[in-house]
């Protein structure tokens, strides 16, 4: 599988999952069918930038690189949802990602770790992310920043 696949499961992995060691992150992994060693382990945390921090229940486990604003300019999550994305629409405070399929959920972790602080929540499928606004206003704006993710470099 690829290192990109690979990304995106350890992205899902620590977003649903306390996870407190290399060790740890390697057996989960593995258990998802990934033929990973733990070099290659250590070098994916590097690479997507994964910080040890301490959760509401008080355990150190990993977590995805933010940007200290909270915006969405961090390189990986731009790969992530440039790859995954489709189409954006939206009605009302009501976001609709469409994904290729199987990468909603890669997509959607991404997002989540941005901290939009005008999102409510959001839930993904295989290939569909639904994102909750606070209100039209909000959902019109991330609509906007969502479209400008989507553009390549340099335009």
């Amino acid at each position: 599988m690829s290192k990109f696949k690979r990304h995106q499961k350890i992205l899902e992995i620590i977003a649903r999952e306390t996870v407190t060691t290399q060790e740890q992150l390697l057996d989960l992994l593995q258990a998802e069918g990934f033929a990973v060693t733990q070099a290659t382990v250590s070098r994916d945390i590097r690479e997507l930038r994964l910080a040890k921090v301490q959760t509401r229940g008080g355990a150190i486990a990993y977590a995805g690189a933010q940007n200290q604003e909270g915006e969405s300019g961090f390189p990986r999550f731009r790969a992530i949802f440039r790859e995954a994305v489709i189409k954006i629409d939206y009605a009302q405070n009501l976001i609709v990602v469409k994904c290729y399929i199987g990468m909603a959920n890669a997509a959607c972790t991404a997002l989540d770790a941005i901290h939009w602080p005008d999102v409510v929540g959001t839930i993904a499928g295989d290939d569909t992310i639904l994102i909750v606004t606070r209100d039209n206003d909000a959902a019109a704006a991330l609509v906007e920043e969502l479209h400008r993710l989507l553009e390549k470099p340099g335009k």
